[in-house]
């Protein structure tokens, strides 16, 4: 019995030693996802804040190496690991992307922080902040960051963290995915994980050149961008985006219908655009989008509002509120009531 018991509390321990790994490099690799908003303060000429977020970058690298050198992992996760893993990474990620925010004091409040980081990672899109503008250049751009890391989820867990490990990525990925079953474009799952991050990063680089042709500036185009692709909503600007121009109203429309569908889908329908057509769930979603822009632009289009505005407003307010994303161009509070329980 006294050997038993001895076993379990040595399976237990090895458990939370392989936990505590993985867990410390998603910390130390995201650690190294600040640097980016580290160069544009300093490029800004925000030294003050550059210094700070160089700073936490530094502190959050320092632990996860500790973590990594303290915990050796010996043998690869199961899948009960894997579910323990995927909660436990994303929480830590939020509380170590809390530092950026205290160490240069743009949020001051550990719990608004902490929330801010939170609402960036998970794409939720809620925020403390009243005016994002009162943010420095470096804080808004690493506030947009943690929604585009958060927008690939399981991709950064098997590009940035598992090869490190030398285990497979479907433990993860069965923990990640909404669905029953991860949707894999090639036998290896990692190979499937790289050509999606691939896919994330080449779509959110053609939203930026594109809204950078419009009225945007580079700095505003490429923080929409990486907001727009994750779903996450985050804007530079207190009216979010009905400041910015129809062209770019437009523009983000169209990346917020291609954010919501699969990019297994877009990935597959880079060979044969017919993919698209042949999926159910697309048609459906096409469908579902279509028909709420209608219902939407029959609601506002007596309200005074000239018919190009009224369609732009209820296309971008549909796509946006099927995907969750949050942006706005209209006061959904002057609405009728029935509008506001469709848009609910």
């Amino acid at each position: 019995m006294m050997n038993s018991m001895l076993g379990h509390h040595s399976g237990r321990g090895s458990m939370v030693a392989r936990l505590a790994h993985i867990v410390g490099t998603v910390v130390w690799a995201s650690g190294f996802t600040m640097l980016p908003a580290a160069i544009v303060a300093f490029a800004y000429r925000d030294n003050r804040d550059g210094i700070g977020i160089l700073l936490a970058a530094v502190v959050t690298v320092g632990v996860g190496t500790l973590a990594r050198r303290l915990f050796p992992l010996t043998r690869a996760i199961t899948t009960k690991e894997g579910f323990a893993a995927v909660a436990l990474a994303w929480f830590a990620m939020a509380v170590f992307g809390t530092l950026p925010y205290l160490f240069t004091g743009s949020i001051a409040s550990v719990t608004d922080a902490f929330f801010e980081t939170a609402s960036g990672f998970t794409t939720t899109g809620a925020s403390t902040l009243a005016d994002p503008g009162i943010l420095s250049h470096g804080m808004l751009f690493w506030r947009s960051t943690t929604q585009w890391i958060g927008g690939m989820g399981v991709i950064v867990l098997s590009i940035a963290i598992l090869p490190l490990l030398g285990v497979g990525g479907v433990q993860l990925a069965r923990a990640e995915s909404p669905g029953p079953q991860p949707d894999r474009l090639t036998p290896r799952f990692q190979e499937t994980a790289k050509r999606l991050w691939w896919l994330y990063t080449a779509i959110t680089l053609a939203e930026a050149l594109l809204l950078w042709a419009g009225d945007m500036n580079l700095f505003e185009a490429i923080n929409h961008a990486f907001t727009t692709m994750s779903t996450g909503g985050f804007s530079t600007e207190a009216t979010s985006i009905s400041g910015f121009s129809a062209y770019a109203q437009w523009v983000i429309t169209a990346f917020m219908f291609i954010a919501g569908a699969s990019f297994a889908l877009h990935f597959r329908a880079l060979r044969n655009p017919l993919e698209y057509w042949k999926s159910y769930e697309f048609r459906l979603y096409l469908a579902i989008g279509v028909g709420a822009t209608i219902l939407i632009f029959g609601g506002i289009s007596g309200s005074g509002l000239d018919p190009a505005t009224a369609v732009r407003d209820a296309a971008f307010t549909a796509m946006s509120l099927i995907t969750t994303t949050g942006y706005a161009t209209a006061d959904f509070g002057a609405w009728r009531p029935a509008l506001q329980i469709l848009v609910i």
